[in-house]
């Protein structure tokens, strides 16, 4: 019994060691029974879960107050306690507390959101410009900046992996055969746009969801902070395919991005 039990300790203490001195993991696609955000990688994500948080503390604080106020009515004045009921019609003070208070609630809750709000819409002298196409129902991705010796930018289309050709560990209607490579730490312009019907562009764990629509060019900016594969999907119905084309961006190095492009432009 002593054996067993010293054994469930070291299996927990090893649990333990590995949780807070492991390799740090992150979500950077959607997980099963997910209720939270993703892990950020973008500074635009980072304000979005702050600014959540933020919001949360109004959004419980004022719950609580209005379900108290609503138990403790229907408590002390339910009809069997107030068999005679108030003849009272109007309060000058209650009236201008429940119109203040929600409007100075208002006034602290829109400050950070219009801040944060004219901060995704900045772009802040990109060193990179992609343009993004949605298409029926796959996207291109095309990089004007580079081109080779005859003048040829670097162009590709990203289709959805059928989910027979998926190796062990890749997502089941996530993967992509040409993901959109960018390098971390640089401002990243993005073009979007839509070559048939409306589609739109958006990572969760960027922070980004832009409308790709036919006709229009629609601008976009990523930093992206830290290396990896983010995951997202088209968030606009776009026809019967819609479920299939998603979005695979791979942050890597900026040696790494320069070898990538370097292997395109010799395609």
């Amino acid at each position: 019994m002593r054996k067993k039990i010293f054994t469930m300790l070291l299996l927990g203490l090893a649990l333990l060691t590995q949780l807070f001195y492991g390799k740090q993991l992150f979500a950077d696609s959607a997980e099963d029974w997910q209720l939270s955000f993703q892990d950020p990688a973008t500074p635009i994500m980072e304000g979005i879960i702050n600014l959540h948080h933020d919001f949360m503390f109004f959004i419980c604080a004022i719950s609580i107050f209005v379900s108290w106020i609503l138990v403790r009515t229907l408590w002390h004045y339910h009809w069997k306690k107030n068999k005679y009921p108030s003849a009272m019609v109007h309060g000058t003070a209650i009236e201008i507390i429940w119109t203040v208070t929600p409007s100075i609630t208002l006034l602290a809750i829109a400050v950070p959101s219009f801040a944060l709000l004219y901060s995704m819409d900045e772009i802040i002298a990109p060193a990179i410009t992609i343009k993004t196409v949605g298409h029926q129902w796959y996207w291109s991705y095309e990089y004007s900046d580079y081109t080779n010796d005859a003048n040829d930018a670097v162009m590709f289309e990203s289709y959805m992996i059928p989910e027979e050709d998926l190796t062990l560990g890749q997502l089941r209607l996530l993967e992509v055969d040409n993901p959109m490579v960018i390098p971390v730490n640089t401002h990243v312009r993005l073009i979007i746009t839509a070559a048939d019907v409306l589609h739109s562009w958006a990572v969760p764990s960027l922070g980004i969801k832009c409308d790709a629509v036919p006709g229009r060019l629609n601008q976009s900016s990523l930093f992206v902070k830290r290396e990896g594969i983010f995951y997202g999907q088209c968030s606009e119905i776009c026809g019967v395919n819609h479920g299939f084309m998603p979005i695979v961006v791979e942050a890597v190095s900026l040696p790494n991005y320069i070898s990538w492009v370097a292997n395109k432009l010799s395609e």
